[in-house]
């Protein structure tokens, strides 16, 4: 049966980790990453290895790659089906409700900048001082930004109370957006996501997620956690091509101008100027030639790991992050940054200082000896700085490092990466 045949409308639209079954369902791909042999990557949370799933899925579209939504031809047909397919994958693997939309972005910071975009005029966005730049520059003036709570509690203790003084004695239909990180990108620490939502919905606000950093450890899930909005980026996904989303719900982003005037976004345009009819749904925000292989990678990885057994993926990763971290905790002169107790629940990602060392310095030599590292301050400058001075007020520096280093690990990572990461630092 030729797939480029068949009207979009055959497929199911059922939500779930793999959305469809059949002959148009996306086939299973193995679940490993490229890399350069001799080279350690532990800079995933900057940008994690190709997923083999996403190269073998761009590889085989690549001979038929043509126009989407945008051709009557067999290979424009096939192209349209791989992006609209791509779409429920990633609509599945983030647990979509039916009616929310799946918009594709370049990134995390593009997906909340054009949420930032559709708030209705008289939004108030509440934040924390924690975020990471992505979710904290976009918003507009005015936004609430609390500071960095002490743990995941006072997190939802200190949201609870912002948005009751919020509400007091203004119009109780004003919309509120609280906007939150599912995992922070410094420390991997896990935000109370489910219990934030609650409380936002109690107080009549949404929510939007930064998942750019948890999706990629743990399974997120819009219905179960109880969130509006979710953001996503490829890169940190296993997925590069440049393709990341946006996912929730669609009245807000319906109602908004296009993020991108131009063709794709219009229903309709008539001869006098600005004479214009715009679409709805996910096409409204998607404007010019859509990035197709970007789409088709992020959707594949997306397959990939719905299939996976993600419980045994997070027990391998927390078994390699305490290897990890308690090697890092032996090694003399070296303290890891935290928001939370130490005991907290975290992904994939340590950050820490060496002292008396420059941190770019280190991340130098460690290069040399084949192994990639972060420093600096992670798109994250107000909290890292933050963190550093609390490291060596913990530990009675001095003079503390003006940036960090940050260690991360995925798919791919092994304990002798790890081993070999903490033999370089003792050696330093």
């Amino acid at each position: 049966m030729n797939t480029a045949l068949v009207s979009l409308e055959t497929l199911p639209r059922t939500a779930g980790p793999r959305p469809w079954t059949g002959p148009f369902a996306p086939p299973v791909r193995p679940l490993d990453v490229l890399g350069v042999p001799g080279q350690i990557n532990l800079d995933y949370a900057a940008t994690a290895p190709c997923a083999r799933a996403a190269a073998d899925a761009v590889t085989e579209l690549l001979p038929w790659y043509a126009s989407v939504h945008r051709g009557a031809g067999e290979l424009s047909k096939r192209c349209t089906l791989a992006y609209e397919r791509a779409r429920r994958s990633v609509a599945g693997f983030l647990g979509a409700r039916p009616g929310d939309e799946v918009i594709f972005t370049r990134n995390t910071t593009d997906a909340l900048n054009l949420l930032a975009h559709a708030l209705p005029a008289t939004t108030t966005v509440v934040t924390f001082a924690s975020e990471h730049h992505a979710n904290l520059l976009p918003w507009p003036a005015g936004a609430v930004r609390l500071p960095v709570p002490a743990s995941p509690g006072a997190a939802v203790r200190a949201l609870d109370a912002a948005l009751r003084e919020l509400r007091r004695g203004t119009d109780p239909v004003r919309p509120v957006l609280v906007a939150v990180t599912g995992a922070g990108n410094v420390t991997g620490e896990r935000w109370p996501v489910a219990e934030l939502a609650r409380v936002a919905h109690r107080h009549g606000a949404r929510i939007a997620v930064d998942a750019a950093q948890l999706a990629p450890h743990a399974p997120v899930d819009i219905a179960t956690l109880g969130v509006d909005h979710v953001a996503v980026s490829g890169h940190k996904l296993y997925a590069p091509f440049g393709a990341g989303a946006l996912v929730g719900r669609g009245d807000w982003l319906d109602a908004a101008p296009p993020y991108l005037a131009g063709g794709g976004a219009s229903a309709y345009v008539g001869p006098a100027t600005h004479q214009v009819r715009w679409a709805s749904g996910p096409a409204r925000h998607e404007a010019g030639t859509p990035n197709l292989l970007g789409a088709v990678a992020l959707g594949a990885v997306c397959a990939a790991l719905g299939d996976a057994d993600r419980d045994e993926l997070h027990d391998r990763e927390q078994a390699l992050l305490a290897r990890l971290r308690a090697g890092l905790a032996a090694v003399p002169g070296v303290e890891e940054l935290r928001v939370f107790d130490a005991a907290a629940p975290r992904v994939g990602i340590v950050s820490f200082v060496v002292a008396g060392r420059d941190s770019a310095v280190v991340a130098a030599e460690l290069a040399t000896a084949g192994i990639g590292v972060r420093d600096g301050l992670f798109c994250a400058h107000p909290l890292t700085r933050r963190l550093i001075a609390e490291a060596a007020a913990r530990r009675g520096w001095r003079n503390p490092p003006a940036t960090a280093l940050r260690a991360s690990i995925g798919l791919g990572s092994t304990t002798e990466h790890v081993d070999r990461l903490l033999a370089a630092l003792g050696r330093r």
